[in-house]
């Protein structure tokens, strides 16, 4: 592991939001987590339902130098997932995605674990951070937008999602210069 990837992965922390990596035992209070909203994972790229979980969550586990996982914690619950998705550093570009927080909590904890994300992203020296939504998702494309980024357009098609629709992804970024915190 790079020194790059250690910082981004080390512990965030904002009052009582914990974003960690993930581990094996965040497997079944994941789970229990991501049943708490079973319509949202139809627009999601890939389910984490009943049967699917357990490939979805062995997929989440395996290594991978360009993506860093992670769990959330509300007051010491695990109430969702988010990774590092894309890292170049070469390019110093990372994606914020993969997120998953359960309703009882996702308003405030959403927009907390982005700004952790993203000041941890600039405070690593990367210059741009993405986020890539699926245009039917309204909801996340207004959080995004909230954050301060931009929409740099929409790539058509260009997903196959476990139900078999392709689907439109709207590409947001915030760069560096652009960064509030």
């Amino acid at each position: 592991m790079s020194a790059l990837h250690a910082r981004l992965h080390a512990p965030m922390v904002d009052g009582a939001v914990l974003v960690r990596a993930m581990q094996e035992a965040d497997r079944e209070p994941l789970r229990a987590s991501c049943a708490a909203d079973p319509d949202i994972w139809a627009i999601y790229p890939y389910s984490m339902l009943g049967d699917a979980f357990d490939p979805a969550f062995d997929r989440l586990m395996r290594p991978d130098p360009a993506t860093l996982k992670f769990t959330i914690l509300h007051a010491d619950l695990v109430v969702g997932c988010t990774s590092y998705l894309r890292l170049d550093p070469e390019n110093a570009v990372v994606e914020i995605g993969g997120t998953y927080i359960q309703p009882s909590v996702r308003g405030p904890a959403n927009r907390c674990v982005k700004d952790m994300l993203l000041a941890r992203a600039f405070a690593c020296g990367l210059h741009r951070v993405e986020f890539r939504v699926d245009t039917r998702n309204a909801r996340s494309q207004a959080a995004v937008r909230k954050l301060g980024a931009q929409q740099d357009g929409v790539i058509r098609q260009d997903r196959l999602t476990w139900t078999g629709y392709r689907r439109d992804t709207a590409l947001f970024s915030i760069l560096a210069t652009e960064w509030r915190a």
